[in-house]
Order: structure tokens, then sequence, then C-alpha cells
């Protein structure tokens, strides 16, 4: 990628392939070129890619990171913070890291897909301040074909063997979040209210009632009384006058709805919280907490002018094993 070294900063690539020679035409002068300058290399895809690449680097590739991808990261917010993680360890001055990764899109649910989507989008918002070069890997022959229209929108620029291209239907990050998002549905008629007032005392209790009555212990109940404290405290510093809460269960999940009224309804860059903080304080950074404690994280605007903003938290149920 010889045609790319004169891009500072965050570079964020495409790479749609659909066999192994496809793989490795892109792959193998990516990662020598890399090498080659003394930078950091990392490959985050499938074990038989890495395979793949490992056996065509011969002797280079005792200096090739690696990951299992269906490891890095289980989550946008988990996958953000794997990628920080590995260029903060492995930076060095004037030179940038160089990563290929490949989300796992194989039976996803719907919301899921969604949600690396917009991943796949925010990163050109998330990662920009990185001096890396990121080139996210699509395979054709499992990937669905509305994945691949995505990758085109979400990337600026795909790379075909060691040619650089723009992508044509690239779409501003904020514009495309907010494309993919539509009205949250009504809490449910079963749906448990907490009586106002919503102080933080109350909320807590509240959370530890409702999760255990869902039948969770231990520290996913100490966990659902952090989210709602936390969700409670960002709303209002955002200046809501008051909070409704409400929760409900549904099928894997635990559901918490937590309604700011009484203040201005801007909301927050649509990538807020998917970042860990920083080491400067940000107005943002409990969404983080939220987010990491969630299986996802939905906010809206309701209402014009002095209207709310609504936080719908879902959490695993207390039959779903699979937790990290």
């Amino acid at each position: 990628m010889s045609t790319d070294r004169v891009c500072q900063g965050f570079a964020h690539y495409a790479c749609l392939y659909g066999d192994e020679e496809e793989f490795l035409a892109m792959a193998v002068p990516f990662a020598e070129e890399g090498l080659a300058a003394g930078e950091s290399v990392l490959a985050a895809t499938t074990p038989e890619n890495i395979q793949l690449l490992r056996d065509a680097l011969g002797a280079r590739a005792h200096a090739l990171d690696t990951a299992d991808t269906g490891y890095f990261g289980r989550r946008p917010v988990d996958r953000v913070a794997a990628f920080l993680r590995y260029w903060e360890d492995c930076r060095a001055p004037g030179r940038p890291v160089r990563m290929i990764a490949e989300p796992v899109w194989a039976g996803k649910c719907a919301r899921q897909i969604a949600e690396l989507k917009r991943m796949e989008s925010g990163f050109n918002v998330l990662l920009a301040h990185m001096d890396a070069r990121l080139i996210c890997l699509y395979d054709t022959r499992v990937v669905p074909g509305h994945v691949v229209d995505a990758a085109w929108a979400t990337h600026p620029r795909h790379v075909v063997g060691d040619l650089v291209l723009p992508c044509g239907t690239y779409t501003d990050p904020e514009s495309y979040a907010a494309a993919g998002e539509s009205p949250l549905p009504p809490p449910p008629s079963g749906a448990v209210l907490l009586e106002p007032p919503a102080s933080p005392a109350a909320v807590r209790r509240f959370a530890r009632l409702r999760a255990e009555a869902a039948g969770l212990a231990d520290e996913r109940v100490a966990q659902a009384e952090t989210l709602t404290n936390e969700a409670l405290t960002w709303l209002l510093a955002q200046g809501a006058a008051d909070v409704e809460v409400r929760s409900w269960e549904e099928p894997g999940a635990l559901v918490w709805d937590v309604l700011g009224r009484g203040l201005q309804t801007v909301l927050p860059g649509r990538f807020a919280g998917f970042a860990p903080p920083g080491r400067l304080a940000d107005p943002h950074d409990g969404l983080w907490l939220l987010r990491s404690l969630c299986e996802s994280v939905e906010i809206r605007a309701e209402g014009e002018g002095e209207g709310g903003l609504r936080l719908r938290l879902r959490c695993p149920g207390a039959r779903v094993r699979d937790l990290p």
C-alpha cells in the first residue's frame, strides 16, 4: 500500500474478498510493508486467515501480532477499546500502527448487525486521533449483501490488492447513524414504574428489587443498581428537571427505560460513550459505563424544545449464561 504512505493520522479502509488469493493479495503487502518499516501490525481475523498470512510471511510472521476476531471485542464498545488498547500499547513515535480486522457477522440478530454497522462508521470518529491504518475485512462468501452495501457507506476508501480506491457512497458517520435510528416503541403496559420522585436512593432500591424479582443475584444485582444510578446521574447532568424510571422483562433481557424531562433535547454525539474515558473528564463518560454494563443502549430525544431524553437499556436476563 505504498500509494498511501503520505496519509497521516487515521486511515480506514474496507476490503471485500471472495477467496484466499484475494485476502492474501491485500494482507501480505500491507503486513510486509509495515513490518519492514518497524511498525506494529495486527491481524484480528479468523484462525484460517491468520494461518494463511503467517505461512505467506514466512520468517517475518514472528513479528506479526494476531487475535482471533471472535474474541477481539464481543460488543462495539469492547471492540473500540481493543483497538485503542493495541494502539496505545504498540505505537512508536513517527510510526503508524497497522491493523487488519474482521467483524463477525454470521449468526447475529438484526439489532446486533445494525450495531456492528454503526460501529464501522463510528471508527471514523472514535479512532480519528490515532496514527493508524485499519483495514476491515468482508468475506463476500458469507457476508450478506446488505452488509456489503454498508461497507461502502462506512469506509472512506477500500483496498483491492495493494491499490487504494475511494468508496463512492461513503456517508458522514453522524448522518449514517441517524439514518439507522427508528423511534423507540413505548414501554409495554406491564412495565413497572418507580413512584416519583426518582432520587438516587430510590432508583437504586428500585433497581435492586426489580433485578431480584427477575432472578438476578449477587454482582448482577449490583450492576443493575450501578447502571440505573449512572443513567439518572447522566440525565440530571444534562439538566433534566425530573426523571421517570420504568422496568420490564423480555425473553433473555431485563429492560430499563429512563426518561429525563424538562431539558433542552440536544442529543449527544451518536458515538458518545463508545470510547473509554480519557485523562480529561468528559460530560458523557457515564455513557461508556452504561454501554459496558448493558447489551444495548439506545438514546432518543423526545418532544420539541424543552422536551426529554430517553435511555433504553437492555441487560442480560437471569437465564443468559454466556456473560463476558
